[in-house]
């Protein structure tokens, strides 16, 4: 078998400027998932050069679920002080949880900075050093890799937390931070459809992009329940509407799934969910839970790409 040889492309062949070609690009929806993917969280309502005093921003967006606020700034030059002082500048003015600083390449002055504040910022508050590359393979077309060359050490802020009222992680928190981390495990070694590549997080849900703006699928454990379940999150009432006109059409796509079509006009979302119950204390369990989520999931992406369209 012949095989073909990576080749590294000079960023600046594929966006000639950071402004008007880099941030447009990053900034749609199938793009920017692939840099979120990555950190591990999903996002929403995604703008460009937003304003921060008499400054803009690369790009801001809202974390999907949790509200928190993310930005973005780019650099397709190897890191400096300016940028790292505009990092600051804009978190500060956005109130930013998660900080991105994506760039060509690193100094280790500045790489040292990020670390620096990741170990002495709270656990609502994380950074991200990330490095663009961009490969392509004999007259392939070229293809952006993402490298996460600094984030938080989660591990050490939990250990760190733990005395904190306020910032403690309980067991059960830590149990479904566990859950997911096995999921990912799972599916790393049983390929799917889905795009299960996001960093687990200690929270309820686990979400992934499905290539469709303001849609995106999530995986639910809910120990209050005694449930797992699968649902698709709506960022838009009138898309949720639209969908909502093809009901017998999607449900019928889904075979045996009920389902709940929960509109909630007062969120800010809409959601369309089916569950299972479960003992989630039952380790022994939980490969036939992540059999279901990752087989369900693959059935109501399906089915939504095709009630969509």
């Amino acid at each position: 078998m012949k095989l073909g040889n990576l080749e590294k492309i000079n960023l600046r062949e594929v966006w000639a400027r950071e402004d008007t070609h880099f941030t447009q690009w990053l900034a749609k929806e199938e793009n920017i998932s692939v840099l979120l993917d990555e950190i591990g969280v999903s996002a929403e309502n995604i703008k460009t050069e937003d304003n921060a005093g008499k400054f803009n921003c690369d790009i801001t967006a809202d974390e999907v679920e949790s509200g928190k606020k993310i930005i973005i700034e780019n650099q397709l030059e190897k890191t400096d002080h300016s940028h790292l002082g505009q990092l600051i500048t804009y978190a500060s003015s956005f109130d930013a949880s998660i900080i991105v600083w994506v760039v060509a390449d690193s100094r280790d002055e500045h790489k040292q900075a990020i670390e620096w504040f990741n170990r002495n910022m709270t656990e609502n508050i994380s950074f991200f050093l990330v490095k663009i590359e961009v490969w392509k393979i004999g007259d392939s077309i070229p293809a952006p890799k993402f490298n996460i060359v600094v984030e938080p050490n989660d591990w050490a802020k939990i250990t760190l937390n733990r005395g904190s009222a306020s910032k403690e992680l309980t067991d059960t928190k830590l149990e479904k931070l566990r859950f997911w981390e096995e999921l990912k495990d799972y599916s790393d070694n049983n390929p799917s459809k889905l795009r299960i590549t996001r960093k687990p997080r200690p929270q309820h849900w686990y979400s992934m992009s499905i290539g469709i703006r303001d849609i995106s699928l999530n995986f639910i454990h809910n120990t209050r329940t005694s449930s797992i379940a699968v649902d698709i999150y709506i960022n838009q009432q009138d898309i949720y509407d639209k969908i909502q006109l093809k009901k017998d059409y999607f449900e019928s796509l889904c075979g045996e799934l009920e389902f709940e079509w929960l509109a909630l006009p007062e969120k800010k979302a809409s959601r369309i969910l089916t569950s299972k119950s479960c003992d989630l204390h039952n380790e022994e369990q939980w490969e036939e839970y992540f059999k279901w989520l990752i087989q369900t999931g693959e059935v109501l992406s399906n089915a939504i790409i095709k009630s969509f369209k």
